[in-house]
């Protein structure tokens, strides 16, 4: 049955009071700190009384949840708007300069995509897929300019960590460890070439990467395939 105008306005109307409602929770986490949101200041800030916000989000976790979403798209967002390179070397170097000033942007932000710092929250499937989506595209970039294994992920993905981490807690808004990228991408390629048995043979071409690694636990059950899968957070 094809739904009724009113029943799709009235959709769109709660979306984008969900949205209206996220963005808020983005504010009191940023004055506040993550794990300090308060329903009662977030149900005063988008004119609703804190019962109410039940209707949008059936629990506190379910909101974390919208936020992780929302800054894993912002993410895939700053990922799509890079421009095409012919030297897979330099793209790469550009994704992780991107992906570390994404991350001293907005430190809160940061700290709920990468970091544990609401007990008890992990992702739902649905938003979890959306930070694989962002690892395929480093993957591809990773294959591209010469990585093969999952150890090579692994590696990387400790390198961009340690970068973001040391901008965002050392230099925030800065630029002082985006400088280093380059450097620390060239260095981690010279040690892929140091490292032949990591490379892929001539008559076989690399395959996209599916990194081994701890994947957080998932509260509900699926059979999706983002539950199957095991990525490292950057």
């Amino acid at each position: 049955m094809t739904p009724s105008p009113t029943t799709d306005r009235r959709r769109e109307r709660h979306e984008a009071k969900r949205s209206t409602i996220v963005d808020e929770a983005w504010k009191l986490a940023r004055r506040d700190g993550l794990g300090a949101i308060s329903l009662r200041d977030l149900a005063a800030q988008v004119d609703l009384r804190q019962p109410s916000l039940y209707g949008y989000f059936d629990s506190k976790l379910a909101l974390y949840d919208a936020m992780f979403a929302d800054g894993n798209r912002q993410l895939l967002a700053v990922a799509a708007a890079l421009p095409d390179r012919d030297d897979p070397v330099e793209a790469l170097i550009e994704l992780v300069e991107a992906v570390i000033r994404f991350a001293t942007e907005d430190p809160v932000r940061h700290q709920l995509l990468f970091h544990r710092p609401v007990p008890g929250f992990d992702p739902s499937p649905e938003s979890y897929a959306l930070a694989l989506a962002f690892y395929d595209v480093a993957s591809e970039r990773m294959t591209a300019a010469g990585a093969s294994n999952p150890d090579d992920f692994d590696l990387f993905t400790a390198i961009v960590s340690g970068l973001s981490h040391q901008q965002v807690a050392n230099d925030p808004g800065g630029d002082r460890w985006v400088r280093l990228c380059r450097r620390a991408v060239e260095m981690y390629l010279a040690d892929l070439d140091r490292h032949p048995e990591t490379l892929p043979s001539p008559t076989q071409p690399p395959k996209p990467m599916q990194p081994k690694a701890y994947q957080p636990k998932i509260s509900r059950a699926t059979t999706d395939e983002a539950s199957s899968r095991k990525v490292t957070r950057l």
